[in-house]
């Protein structure tokens, strides 16, 4: 009897190669000392007789300055589809045109709900599928910390991204946007138009900062990594004139501190773009700015712990006035958490011939094997180095009138040293048996097998990963396990 062709499935997997994704580059390390010495001689003047001299209203300058765009970059990305009832794909005005979004969907309680507006790190001006990709722990730039906690959020696509109208302007016309998508939430009958909070990591906190520097609409704003000037960013993302110097001055957030009037939160790890902060915080003595620096962190071992703590705040911020307050003492313990064990976005799968329904990870995808001993194949579009990616189930299905073949398929798998059990699911007579699997350079493999029972219809689901990825794994197979059912009897 064939359980599965489970050495292909390891060859499946060898494909893995430990990837670190960082879309928004590796912070520049910036040796520049900075002591309180210089909070006193930081000046906003220049040499240059054209240089802006007024810095005491943002808005005002940024809506009459015009940019020059020396390189005209836009994608044409296509959108991937949201999960249903999760979020919705809906394109929000703008003065270049309407911008997609990702946007929570309607809870259908009448009820307004708090909002968050997040902006992911990056150059890029486009959305795709990461709010719902694998929440990285120590590099985890999803934002879905806060949908997860129960927020409402928005992630919006910028000018010239996913086919948007216009093109890139590193940090300028960018601005504008997030305004326009603070507007369309506002617009929402779902959305409180009283709890709309802002955030972003890298490129996407700078991006938030100069928002909150421009207007004081939003309730509170979360800058992870922020930049002070933007000649700390990857200049081979600029587009603008950069032999101008004004260029640099409006999308470098140094200069507009003290605009800002909104409760704004700037958080960098000390081995990420610290010195940034440190320069912000010298520069304006603004009490509306909060920043904090994390020992011992980097550019991105900040956010999975602290958006979650956030979150939490945000949900507590129910009072009329703003009553959010953060300690160092507070980001420095929800620092020390464990990670938690995340369950994916799962998605309902229907196989008509079998009448079988079942959910799975959105991101998986699934396809008939070559191979017609099975059925289908699930996994990941993904190789990252996480179990969504690197975990592979196979289903496949045939019939038997013998009323005991689970139990002659029950001592079969404990001869060939799985452990087994006896269950059901949703009421039909299943087994579930599991065992390791070696292969060739000794590397293990941790195999689960259901079979499960539907009249003379047997299925099975076989999972496969990585040993080191059993714990989280084997939660993920429990979900689908728990979700598998048959269609009723006529």
């Amino acid at each position: 009897m064939k359980i599965m062709k489970h050495w292909k499935a390891i060859t499946i997997l060898l494909v893995i190669s430990a990837i670190l994704t960082v879309s928004c580059g590796a912070p520049q390390k910036d040796t520049a000392h900075v002591d309180n010495s210089q909070a006193s001689s930081f000046t906003k003047n220049g040499s240059a007789s054209s240089r802006i001299q007024d810095f005491s209203n943002f808005a005002q300058t940024h809506d009459t300055f015009t940019t020059t765009l020396t390189k005209k970059r836009n994608d044409n990305s296509a959108i991937p589809a949201p999960p249903e009832e999760l979020f919705d794909l809906v394109h929000y005005p703008s003065k270049v045109g309407d911008l997609a979004a990702y946007i929570s969907s309607d809870p259908q309680d009448g009820q307004k709900h708090p909002i968050i507006i997040w902006i992911v790190g990056g150059w890029g001006n486009r959305i795709d599928d990461f709010p719902w990709v694998y929440p990285n722990w120590d590099n985890d730039q999803t934002g879905s910390a806060f949908w997860q906690a129960g927020l409402l959020a928005m992630y919006p696509s910028f000018r010239g991204g996913n086919g948007n109208p216009g093109h890139f302007e590193a940090l300028f016309g960018e601005v504008d946007d997030v305004i326009s998508a603070y507007e369309y939430a506002a617009s929402l009958p779902y959305v409180d138009p009283e709890r709309i909070y802002l955030g972003g990591h890298s490129t996407g906190g700078t991006r938030a900062l100069l928002a909150s520097e421009y207007a004081d609409k939003f309730r509170a704003v979360f800058c992870f990594g922020a930049v002070d000037e933007i000649k700390y960013h990857n200049n081979s993302q600029f587009t603008f004139d950069t032999k101008n110097e004004n260029e640099h001055i409006m999308r470098s957030p140094i200069y507009w501190l003290d605009n800002i009037k909104t409760p704004t939160f700037l958080v960098e790890g000390s081995e990420g773009n610290s010195e940034n902060l440190k320069r912000m915080l010298l520069a304006s003595q603004n009490e509306n700015i909060h920043g904090f620096i994390i020992e011992g962190a980097d550019h991105f071992t900040v956010l999975a712990p602290l958006t979650r703590l956030f979150a939490q705040k945000i949900l507590a911020d129910t009072d009329e006035e703003f009553n959010i307050s953060v300690t160092q003492e507070e980001l420095d313990e929800a620092m020390k958490q464990d990670p938690p064990i995340p369950v994916p976005v799962m998605t309902s799968r229907r196989i008509e011939e079998l009448g079988l329904t079942f959910s799975c990870p959105y991101l998986w995808e699934i396809a008939p094997d070559e191979d017609d001993d099975t059925l289908l194949i699930a996994c990941s579009r993904y190789e990252e180095d996480n179990p969504w990616d690197m975990s592979v189930l196979y289903i496949s299905s045939y019939t038997s009138e013998d009323s005991s073949y689970l139990q002659g398929l029950n001592s079969y798998l404990s001869v060939e040293g799985f452990e087994t059990r006896e269950i059901t699911i949703n009421g039909y007579a299943a087994i579930d048996a599991s065992n390791m699997l070696q292969n060739d350079d000794g590397e293990n493999f941790y195999q689960r097998y259901v079979g499960l029972q539907n009249d003379s219809l047997f299925v099975d689901f076989t999972f496969l990963v990585h040993e080191s990825f059993l714990d989280e794994a084997d939660a993920l197979f429990q979900t689908v396990i728990d979700s598998i059912s048959f269609d009723e009897s006529e």
